[in-house]
């Protein structure tokens, strides 16, 4: 199988990268906007420069490798600035959707694409396959008329629906809640964190898995790919503390009001993966075993 990845820069794709190659059974194509900063060697795959939001580069690069299955990590991803930067993140996030799916359909590769539990408002969260989206952000809205983009199209697609995608990558600054959580208290900072709100936290090697299992049996139709407990964000920094064995002193709960974001959040999401377990065989890591494995690959 030739599988063509978009986003291999960023938290998830390395993690697709490094699977995929482990695995060892399947041509790779890694794609990103800028240089190549994966960390490994070029000799068991091909790098190639993408700009999603550029038609013809999409349609160019895709047809030239004619890749069996494309995995579309791509996107903006950042709630607040999809709000305040409207018309980049329709950019990255439907318009490019839209010339992938053409692209796709001209090689006949099958599609898979990246979506969110953002698209719910969070009344009523955990969310099957099947519950009404109603997003209350301008990233969700975005999400959303990309996954109509794909339910109107020709392609053979999948959705793989994800919840806050925590993990360790090569070359990249951005923190999860679990190092923000042991930094913050091993330097006695006092740190609010918020207990009205539910999550399902998805370790990013669970999330390539998940999205490998889709790809290999070119499974069609949403799938929600998440970790299997259902937790607030101070039940996480809890968990972190007790792991690492570090005082809670300097740590208040707090409700969402409290904080000043641009955009909102649905306050209790949360997915579902009964299907995904069913009929893709995931298996995804507790919260607690996805920390034994950040310390590991800390160390």
């Amino acid at each position: 199988m030739k599988i063509l990845i978009t986003g291999s820069n960023g938290l998830l794709g390395q993690k697709l990268v490094k699977l995929i190659l482990d695995k060892g059974n399947d041509e790779l194509i890694a794609t990103a906007r800028g240089a190549n900063r994966l960390p490994y060697s070029e000799d068991n795959y091909i790098y190639d420069k993408i700009d999603i939001t550029n038609r013809d580069q999409v349609l160019t690069v895709i047809k030239s490798h004619q890749p069996d299955v494309v995995i579309h990590t791509a996107a903006m991803t950042n709630v607040d600035q999809s709000e305040t930067e409207q018309d980049d993140c329709w950019k990255q996030n439907v318009d490019a959707v839209s010339y992938m799916i053409e692209a796709c359909e001209a090689v006949d590769a099958f599609l898979l694409h990246l979506s969110t539990d953002f698209i719910f408002d969070g009344a009523d969260g955990p969310y099957d396959e099947l519950a009404a989206a109603n997003p209350i952000s301008f990233y969700g809205e975005s999400k959303l008329a990309a996954e109509k983009l794909l339910l109107a199209s020709n392609v053979k697609w999948a959705i793989a629906r994800t919840v806050l995608v925590y993990g360790i990558a090569h070359d990249m600054s951005r923190s999860n809640i679990v190092l923000w959580v042991k930094k913050s208290l091993e330097e006695g900072k006092q740190i609010k964190v918020v207990d009205d709100q539910l999550r399902s936290p998805t370790l990013a090697e669970d999330l390539a898995m998940g999205c490998y299992l889709i790809a290999d049996q070119r499974a069609e139709g949403v799938f929600n790919i998440s970790g299997k407990d259902l937790m607030t964000p101070y039940e996480m920094a809890i968990a972190t503390a007790k792991f690492f064995n570090l005082s809670t002193a300097t740590m208040e709960r707090a409700d969402a009001s409290t904080f000043t974001q641009t955009a909102k959040r649905p306050p209790k999401t949360g997915l579902l993966i009964d299907k995904a377990v069913k009929d893709l065989g995931y298996s995804p890591r507790s919260f607690v075993e996805g920390i034994d494995i950040l310390v590991r690959q800390m160390s």
